[in-house]
């Protein structure tokens, strides 16, 4: 969630070979796994393949993003093509917090699907407000954006996170009770993914999106996904990076082979990419030879 420069430029192209490797290669789980908390979920039978310290609670950085998107894919009688203005106080909250950004300019009016693509690709805290304060309840952005946290914290409930609590709307907790567990968050990624909506704008390596300007004029939007995962692995489709002091680097990721989808989380990874590779190659039996995508000067790092 750390703030870098706005992405302007297309990312370098990256490509993965696989090579399938024996039963006795894949037993017995990955091994030397970085991550503090980790989990691997068959997401088709909804069944654990592997975990780390699948129950030990951790903060989550802005992989909390994953749930502001679900919360609002899953509000009452969405438009996702209503129009949203910029507020200056979205801006000025990043500022203040040092967060990734979108960066969206005040007056700017984008669509609740443009917003979705500027929360989850750059990561942008801009983007999150912006959609806390659309989606939240309250006659001040303060009483929405906490009544948002509310929702997120519901839907929490309703999909059987027991260990997971949000204090925060983007991943920036100053409480301290923004946490979840390995097992949790593939709960969370499982249902993001049965969402059509979400599971193209996770997979997507990057975006070009035009919005109304302030000026009367059009503006572009340019973003690329921090998700080095993405363009790198074999079947590669998603799904949010995170990272902050306390949480250290963490990824919510999917992949795709042969009508197989399997979600894997990663809490604290110092090697979260070679990390996700490794459990992937496990779970699908097999050795990918991984060139990572580079992202390019001046984009989003988290």
């Amino acid at each position: 969630m750390r703030r870098w420069g706005a992405a302007v430029i297309a990312s370098t192209a990256a490509v993965s070979v696989v090579l399938p490797v024996s039963t006795a290669q894949a037993a017995g789980g990955p091994s030397g796994i970085s991550a503090k908390g980790a989990y691997l979920l068959d997401n088709s039978a909804n069944k654990q393949l592997w975990a780390k310290a699948a129950d030990t609670k951790r903060p989550m950085a802005s992989t909390t993003k994953l749930m502001t998107a679900v919360v609002v894919l899953d509000s009452r009688g969405l438009n996702l093509s209503k129009k949203v203005t910029v507020k200056q106080s979205y801006i000025d909250y990043v500022a203040r917090v040092g967060g990734s950004k979108a960066d969206l300019k005040k007056g700017d009016k984008l669509t609740v699907k443009q917003l979705l693509y500027g929360l989850m690709l750059p990561s942008g805290c801009d983007a999150a407000m912006a959609l806390a304060d659309t989606f939240g309840t309250g006659d001040t952005t303060a009483k929405r954006t906490k009544s948002f946290i509310s929702q997120m914290n519901k839907k929490a409930s309703a999909l059987g996170m027991t260990k997971t609590h949000y204090d925060t709307f983007d991943g920036i907790s100053y409480g301290g009770q923004n946490y979840t567990t390995p097992r949790d968050m593939a709960k969370l990624a499982r249902h993001a993914l049965g969402n059509s909506t979400l599971s193209t704008v996770v997979k997507s390596v990057d975006t070009v999106q035009k919005a109304p300007a302030a000026n009367g004029r059009t503006r572009t939007y340019s973003w690329n996904n921090t998700n080095r995962l993405l363009g790198s692995y074999s079947g590669a489709i998603g799904i949010k990076t995170g990272t902050g002091t306390a949480p250290g680097r963490c990824l919510v990721f999917a992949a795709k082979r042969n009508g197989r989808t399997v979600v894997g989380v990663i809490l604290n990874a110092p090697k979260r990419y070679p990390d996700a590779k490794k459990m992937l190659d496990w779970a699908f039996n097999s050795t990918t030879t991984v060139k990572w995508r580079q992202l390019p000067k001046g984009a989003q790092q988290d």
